[in-house]
């Protein structure tokens, strides 16, 4: 049975092996984790499909490959027995046009071509032992030639030599830092960098990739692609202050409902009264949301991660903080489901945590638009004909132009103030 790189939600194309929990040879049952990988939103586990033996495993830790290749072979049943290879010797298989070229030794499993056993048996050379370079990781004549002289015998990932064609490297001349010796993307990815790069440079580079490479993408597509305008208004938060420590206090510790849970809870029914601003613009056509998703921003160790409250609208208080804390608690260990990061209707990013007033957030299309929150920070502010300190906090809304004008976008921005200024307007809400 192959076993491939799955692809989970839409946007996935890629995943990169992360862990082996097991080896090849191990005995396995049907719903063990065999690996974890990760895509460019979140780290998963593969589970086992069937019960049976890991016969072969072709990706090695750190591999990124394209969702459908072949990572492992799971022996299940009583199939035929099938020689057992760790990730470090062979490459992964490639599709090959003239599978008839390879011959398998009766009972032994092992891929090489005629030439190279023939070679093999007159220099001694142990097959079992070598890695092949050639398509489905056959060994082939040079690589017992190789053998046979005391040179080690160079592989390369499917990857690699990917990124060597494109980049003009020759990958045999290269050493591998892969297991085994093995060259990876890394090593020609470094052999393709500039003769003169000091190697004492004083600054270090890494790749653009992972959830770093999709939040560059997309803030640049929307950046360029939607004429943003950013709004801004302050709202006193007294009302609000005030309103969650009641809430807190009767929740007497069961379940410590944030502001964040409080700001969904006051867009959601916003957006139900400001349609206009919960729309998106897909392939020249205005789509309304019916469902209310709030997205919202999340830092982690990998980037910037945007899970969704579904149907915000139809949850308590309450109900949106524990679905929040069950997708933050994913988001930060690296473990959230597609479905966790996808369908939100509209942003709410804070950065009041920070010491940060106000910001010009960009739009995460094809959402019209995306709410930036400051931190309440006391200020002295005009109260009828007297001054006051209250507790005030900077709102700055991003919309997309080109679906919402001015002046519906302030009215919303007006609402979102209104009702964190009268919370318990929620109360009326059915």
């Amino acid at each position: 049975m192959e076993l491939v790189m799955p692809k989970l939600g839409l946007t996935m194309t890629e995943g990169t092996v992360t862990r082996w929990v097991v080896a090849a040879g191990d005995t396995v049952q049907a719903g063990d984790i065999l690996f974890e990988f990760e895509s460019e939103k979140s780290l998963m586990e593969y589970e086992s499909p069937a019960a049976g033996v890991l016969v072969e495993i072709f990706v090695n830790v750190g591999e990124t490959v394209p969702c459908g290749a072949l990572v492992a072979r799971l022996q299940t049943g009583q199939s035929q027995p099938v020689a057992i290879r760790p990730a470090s010797q062979p490459a992964r298989p490639e599709p090959t046009t003239a599978p008839a070229a390879v011959e398998v030794a009766s009972g032994a499993g092992l891929n090489a071509t005629p030439a190279a056993k023939r070679l093999a048996r007159q220099q001694g050379v142990d097959l079992a032992s070598l890695g092949g370079r050639g398509p489905q990781g056959r060994i082939q004549l040079a690589d017992v030639q190789a053998a046979a002289a005391g040179r080690p015998v160079k592989t390369a990932t499917p990857l690699a030599k990917r990124v060597a064609a494109e980049l003009q490297v020759d990958w045999t001349d290269l050493p591998g830092s892969g297991p085994g010796g093995r060259v990876v993307k890394a090593d020609v990815q470094q052999a393709a960098q500039p003769a003169d790069t000091p190697t004492d440079s004083p600054v270090t580079v890494e790749p653009l990739s992972g959830v770093r490479r999709v939040i560059a993408q997309r803030m640049s597509d929307s950046a360029f692609s939607a004429p943003h305008v950013t709004i801004f208004t302050e709202a006193d938060a007294t009302h609000l202050v005030a309103a969650r420590t009641q809430v807190n206090a009767e929740l007497a510790g069961q379940v410590k409902v944030s502001y964040n849970a409080w700001l969904i809870a006051l867009l959601a029914r916003a957006l139900r009264e400001h349609p206009a601003l919960h729309a998106c613009l897909v392939d020249d056509q205005i789509r309304r949301y019916r469902d209310v998703n709030i997205a919202l921003a999340v830092d982690t160790e990998r980037g910037l991660l945007v899970p969704v409250i579904r149907q915000a609208d139809t949850l308590s208080l309450v109900g949106i903080q524990q679905a929040g804390d069950a997708l933050i608690e994913r988001a930060l260990a690296g473990k959230s489901q597609p479905d966790d990061l996808s369908g939100g209707t509209f942003t709410l990013t804070n950065l009041g945590m920070y010491d940060i007033d106000g910001f010009t957030p960009i739009i995460n299309q094809p959402q019209a638009a995306i709410l930036g929150v400051g931190r309440i920070q006391p200020r002295p502010v005009a109260v009828g004909e007297a001054v006051q300190v209250r507790p005030m906090m900077t709102l700055s809304l991003s919309f997309d132009h080109r679906l919402v004008d001015g002046a519906p976008a302030a009215r919303f921005l007006q609402r979102v103030k209104q009702l964190i200024e009268r919370p318990f307007a929620l109360l009326l809400w059915d």
